[in-house]
C-alpha cells in the first residue's frame, strides 16, 4: 500500500490570474460625444442666427414662444405667428364687421396681404406673387395721382421739387431743395413758402390712404457752426418734425405717423456732398 502511494501522480494546482480593467470598454464615449457635437452645432446655429435677424425679427420669435404673450389687437386675435390672424379671427372679423373697411370707410388702404381677404376667396388668390403685386399696383397708384397733382397744382419750377420712388418699405415721397428755391429757412428749421405749397398738395393725396407713415430729415454735408451743441442731427430731425406738424394740417391723421427721425448728411440724394438736393424731406408711405 505504501507502494502505491510513492507511485501516485502528483496533484497539481494551477491558478489563473485575472486582470481586471482591461480590454474593450463599449460604446458609451460614442454617445457622449456624438451629444457634443450636436450642442456645438446648436450653438454655432444659434450664433448665426443671432447675426442674421434684425432685433424686431427677433423680438417677434421671442413673443412667440412666450407663453404669456398678449393677444394682438390688430390681429383680432393674434393666435398665429408673430401676432397673425387664424382663420377663426378672419371669420370672427367678416361677421362682426369690424374690419378696416368700418374703421376708415373714407380712406383706402394699400393692401399687404393681397386684395382677397374673404374666406370664400380661392387659395391662388392669396399667394406671395399676387400679395406683392396688389401692393405694388396701389403703391403705383398712389405715385401717379401724387405726379399728376404736383403738375397740375404747382407751377413747372416747384414740381421739380417732388421725387417719387418705389422701395420695398413702400412708396417714397421726397421734397427737396433746389438752387435758390430752399425747403427751409438756412440753418433753421421755418418751413419756406415753397415747402408749405407742396405739402397743400401733396398732404390731401396721402390723407386717401390710411397706410402708416415715416417721416426722414436729410441735410448736405456743410457742418452746422452756428451753436457747438447743435449739429445737422438736431437740425435734420427738427426739420422732420415741422414737416409732420404741417402734414397734419393738410389732413394726415397723426396717428399714421409712426417715425419721424433725422438722418443728417449720411444718406446723399446726389454724389455731390454738398448738393442743394441733399437738403429735403422724406416721406415713405409704409407697406407694413
Amino acid at each position: 500500500m505504501a507502494g502505491r502511494t510513492a507511485n501516485a501522480a502528483p496533484i497539481i494546482i494551477k491558478k489563473k490570474k485575472v486582470i481586471a480593467g482591461g480590454g474593450h470598454h463599449g460604446g458609451a464615449w460614442k454617445v457622449a460625444y456624438a451629444d457634443f457635437v450636436t450642442a456645438m452645432m446648436a450653438f454655432f446655429l444659434l450664433m448665426w442666427l443671432l447675426n442674421a435677424t434684425t432685433e424686431d425679427q427677433r423680438k417677434g420669435l421671442a413673443d412667440y414662444f412666450n407663453p404669456s404673450i398678449p393677444i394682438s389687437k390688430v390681429s383680432g386675435g393674434g393666435s398665429g405667428a408673430l401676432n397673425g390672424s387664424s382663420v377663426f379671427t378672419d371669420e370672427q372679423l367678416s361677421r362682426d364687421g369690424t374690419g378696416a373697411v368700418n374703421e376708415y370707410p373714407n380712406s383706402r388702404e394699400i393692401p399687404v396681404n393681397g386684395p382677397e381677404n374673404s374666406m370664400d376667396a380661392p387659395l391662388e388668390g392669396k399667394g406671395v406673387d399676387n400679395e406683392i403685386g396688389a401692393a405694388q399696383k396701389s403703391l403705383e397708384a398712389v405715385q401717379n395721382e401724387i405726379n399728376a397733382e404736383s403738375i397740375q397744382a404747382l407751377e413747372g419750377n416747384l414740381a421739380k421739387h417732388i421725387q417719387t420712388r418705389m422701395t420695398p418699405d413702400g412708396l417714397v415721397i421726397e421734397l427737396v431743395d433746389a438752387d435758390g428755391q430752399p425747403l427751409y429757412d438756412i440753418g433753421s428749421s421755418n418751413p419756406s413758402r415753397i415747402l408749405d405749397d407742396l405739402l397743400k398738395v401733396v398732404g390731401p393725396v396721402l390723407a386717401t390712404v390710411s397706410n402708416n407713415m415715416a417721416i426722414v430729415g436729410h441735410t448736405d454735408a456743410l457742418a452746422f457752426s452756428r451753436s457747438a451743441s447743435y449739429s445737422n442731427w438736431e437740425l435734420s430731425t427738427d426739420r422732420a418734425h415741422a414737416a409732420r406738424r404741417m402734414l397734419i394740417t393738410n389732413g394726415i391723421a397723426s396717428a399714421q405717423i409712426k417715425e419721424v427721425t433725422g438722418k443728417a448728411d449720411t444718406e446723399p440724394f446726389s454724389e455731390d456732398p454738398y448738393a442743394p438736393q441733399n437738403r429735403r424731406i422724406a416721406i415713405i408711405l409704409l407697406t407694413k
